[in-house]
């Protein structure tokens, strides 16, 4: 058994990695010798921050996973299908942030506080579930244990930090032009200021300032886009459920931080509010924020910077005989994704030391 252990960061320039470096700093308890930032080629030779001082950024193309005992991947699918593998064979233990391994059957998909016994299940690489799915079943799973879910809907209301920094500069500099543009036309300036904003090159298929779209990723032949198909498999393959009925819609938003997501659930056994309330007030991870009446409920804004999966406005759903509908929000670079993965990490150190502790 390892005293520390030595940590990659994989994209540690993007957000999500910048991320994930920020919550291992953040972790006094972890045990950590070295870290290591590595990125491709154009980031190599830069720097990022790590406890107050500052880490070279290592080209991938390049970097001996070696001398890793974990790999944490945030660099995009084109990474993770490139280097991951190379990474599990030098040794490391690699949790990837990308989609391109979350389907195979031998690569568990964990949220450490639903499913985190399938962590020893790992073969070198562990996935890291989308961030509309690991905020969704931080708040689900522990209802579902309770009454036995049998049907799922969501909509989902996604920030445009979930597609990097270059989407969080679009939002930024279209919201200005747009004001801009309304400064300059007297009436109704919506349609001719987005029509400018059209022309650009964008990020988005649509203006995001001041708009929204059902569209996060391609559309497939039967209408679904690339990020409802996520949400619908990976609820599934983490609950253990294969045949569970699951629709999700997609929407991104003009909200640079923190996903929100309307979720409607239905059970086998009734259910109550109040016992709802109960059980995710006593849920890991999960915070209560439900007293409309009060204007008491969280807002992306409330979700921002933190680890909690916050959820409200939990009421009856009278179009199922068992059903619920609740808010959930939660942060996208955190909760949604660094944080899930340094707590996989986590869970895995602990099994090691309780390995060792039983030998």
């Amino acid at each position: 058994m390892k005293e520390k252990y030595n940590f990659a960061v994989v994209g540690a320039t993007g957000l999500v990695g910048g991320t994930m470096l920020t919550v291992l700093a953040e972790r006094s308890g972890l045990p950590i010798d070295k870290v290591f930032a590595v990125a491709s080629s154009r980031s190599a030779g830069s720097q990022v921050e790590f406890r107050g001082s500052f880490l070279p950024v290592a080209d991938i193309a390049e970097f001996d996973f070696s001398q890793v005992d974990i790999a944490l991947f945030a660099g995009g699918d084109v990474a993770s299908a490139d280097y991951v593998k190379k990474a599990a064979a030098a040794g490391a233990l690699v949790i990837d942030n990308s989609s391109t391994f979350r389907m195979h059957e031998d690569v568990p998909l964990v949220v450490p506080e639903v499913n985190g016994e399938t962590i020893k299940e790992n073969h070198g690489i562990i996935a890291n579930p989308n961030c509309s799915t690991i905020q969704m079943m931080s708040a689900v799973a522990p209802l579902h244990r309770a009454w036995g879910l049998v049907s799922l809907s969501v909509a989902s209301y996604q920030s445009v930090s979930g597609a990097g920094k270059e989407a969080v500069k679009e939002l930024r500099q279209q919201a200005t032009e747009f004001l801009q543009a309304c400064e300059a036309v007297s009436g109704h300036c919506a349609q001719s200021a987005a029509g400018e904003l059209a022309k650009k090159e964008s990020v988005f298929p649509r203006p995001i300032a001041f708009n929204l779209f059902p569209q996060i990723g391609s559309f497939d032949i039967d209408g679904n886009s690339t990020e409802e198909t996520k949400m619908v498999n990976e609820t599934k393959k983490i609950l253990g459920l294969p045949n569970l009925p699951v629709v999700a819609t997609c929407v991104r938003v003009p909200v640079f931080f923190a996903h929100s997501e309307v979720v409607h659930v239905g059970f086998s056994k009734p259910t109550s509010v109040e016992e709802a309330k109960a059980i995710l007030s006593q849920a890991p991870c999960v915070r209560l924020l439900d007293d409309p009446s009060e204007g008491i409920y969280p807002t992306p804004l409330d979700g921002e910077h933190q680890d909690d999966v916050l959820v409200g406005r939990i009421r009856r759903d009278p179009t199922s005989e068992n059903g619920l509908v609740m808010w959930v929000v939660a942060d996208n670079l955190r909760k949604g994704a660094a944080t899930n993965a340094v707590n996989i990490a986590q869970a895995w150190i602990e099994l090691q030391a309780e390995s060792g502790r039983q030998s």
